[in-house]
């Protein structure tokens, strides 16, 4: 059995991983939140949230607050269910381990 044959590797970058994970806890979230809880520039944040909604695991809802432009982003049902097997890939790869 290969340890890491279930990995998905949209998931191995660490940016990718914490927007996941943030968005598996909160319904929605708006870019700055994003940005601030991350720690990352715009465009690397940017560069990474377009990976994941072209691999259809993350909406984009663009409106205003004010005149002032805000976009969110929420998980979709295949970037749960896609992301809860990696998880449980993860978790299956440490059993391996010991």
């Amino acid at each position: 059995m290969n340890p890491i044959g279930n990995l998905n590797k949209i998931f191995e970058s660490r940016i990718r991983l914490g927007v996941m994970s943030i968005l598996m806890v909160n319904e929605e979230i708006n870019f700055n939140d994003l940005k601030q809880m991350l720690e990352v520039t715009d465009g690397n944040l940017a560069s990474h949230l377009n990976t994941l909604e072209e691999n259809g695991f993350l909406k984009v809802h663009k409106g205003f607050i004010g005149r002032k432009t805000n976009t969110t982003y929420s998980i979709t049902k295949a970037g749960e269910k896609a992301f809860k097997s990696h998880l449980a890939a993860l978790e299956e790869m440490l059993k391996f381990m010991q």
